[in-house]
């Protein structure tokens, strides 16, 4: 809110020295460079003291707690029914019961936590190792090879023609062309009525692999040696371990 005001009241005065010619325009210059120095002031004691941040910006209020509306702290914010509401669909929460925690920030912006069995079900919930995800960089813009951020995926012009190769596009038609984590090459060209074809090596690899693990274990329970059903087995479980490391990469 104070930058808001700061920004209202030097826009002012640059406007009013600028339009006022009756006046010395060295005041003007005065008058913000005052203003500057206390906004600037008042922000650096905002940065170092709470106590300043909670004075100019107050603080977050709370709307809702474990799925009730604090009528009070709503009147304080001035807030409306139907203005929470809104904000709540915003937030993908239709009912208020479903809304664990609601807290409206010194912003303006209501933030919403909703109920464990209301959030979206995540990889870390079912126990699944997600491999992790760096920024996808552009190789190719307008048709035009970039040689830095090939260089930063380790990657070189060769690779890159290889799987343009692989995909049946040209790199003059390609408009877009970006590399993710697992170097993975994605292309939108300028012809959208061509379609790309979607790359199937990691669909593939992940069905030998299934294949495999489904071959042991059969050759187990057909095989009658015990030491050659035991081995299967085992290969099996490590077979299965595997697949498990590879899922997050594979199945994506």
């Amino acid at each position: 809110m104070f930058e808001y005001i700061t920004g209202i009241t030097l826009g002012s005065i640059v406007a009013y020295v600028s339009m006022e010619l009756t006046i010395k325009w060295y005041l003007g210059v005065v008058a913000l460079a005052v203003w500057s120095l206390v906004s600037l002031g008042i922000e650096l004691l905002q940065v170092k003291s709470k106590k300043m941040r909670d004075f100019f910006d107050s603080k977050g209020r709370v709307l809702i707690k474990e799925g009730k509306i604090l009528e009070e702290n709503m009147k304080k914010e001035r807030l409306t029914t139907d203005e929470l509401m809104e904000q709540l669909r915003k937030k993908m929460a239709f009912r208020v019961a479903d809304v664990e925690f609601a807290i409206m920030e010194p912003s303006g912006d209501i933030n919403v936590l909703l109920t464990r069995e209301n959030q979206p079900i995540t990889a870390k919930h079912l126990g699944i190792k997600v491999a992790p995800e760096q920024e996808p960089q552009a190789v190719i813009m307008d048709g035009e090879i970039m040689d830095e951020p090939l260089a930063t995926m380790g990657l070189s012009r060769q690779w890159l023609n290889t799987e343009l190769e692989k995909l049946g596009v040209a790199i003059e038609n390609v408009f877009l062309g970006q590399v993710d984590t697992y170097g993975q090459l994605d292309v939108d060209l300028y012809d959208d009525q061509i379609k790309v074809p979607v790359p199937q090596e990691k669909a593939a690899l992940f069905a030998i692999l299934k294949k495999c693990e489904a071959d042991l274990m059969l050759f187990g329970l057909t095989t009658r040696d015990k030491k050659a059903k035991e081995s299967y087995e085992q290969c099996a479980i490590r077979m299965d371990k595997i697949i498990s490391e590879l899922m997050p990469v594979l199945c994506r």
